[in-house]
């Protein structure tokens, strides 16, 4: 592994916390938006995660164990909690239903925060990685000197 191929690892990771980061705004920002249907209500949204590989980096046989290099991260998309919604009776609110019930996400504010502040730090995290990367080109340019 290279230390430009670095500079690629880090920078999905980043794209990826980034695409994170927007879910968990998006849901903190829809937490208490209500509604009248099961249908029309707003779903808590989650992303989904793959590793990318390096292509040919492992040989050997199918009792070896194999190292594979990581190449990055890549987002899969972004999904829907199917988890229950909130119902409740408020026959008094504008958006309640015939039988009096509105419908509330399926958002945790503090699950949500706290999936914020690790996304944060895992961006720091590779953007520290990046910095470290390239101060280390520059001593290594250095070195001949």
């Amino acid at each position: 592994m290279s230390l430009a191929s670095i500079f690629n690892i880090a920078g999905s990771g980043m794209s990826a916390q980034t695409v994170r980061l927007n879910t968990v705004a998006s849901n903190i920002a829809n937490a208490e938006s209500v509604s009248s249907s099961v249908d029309q209500t707003y779903r808590a949204r989650h992303p989904l995660f793959s590793t990318l590989y390096q292509e040919g980096t492992s040989q050997g046989s199918l009792f070896e164990e194999q190292d594979v290099a990581g190449a990055g991260v890549q987002v899969l998309g972004v999904v829907e909690d199917q988890s229950e919604l909130e119902a409740r009776y408020e026959p008094n609110h504008p958006a309640a239903n015939a039988e009096g019930y509105v419908y509330y996400p399926n958002v945790n504010v503090v699950e949500e925060m706290a999936d914020m502040i690790s996304a944060s730090r895992s961006f720091q995290t590779n953007a520290e990685i990046m910095n470290t990367t390239k101060q280390m080109m520059q001593k290594a340019l250095t070195l001949g000197q």
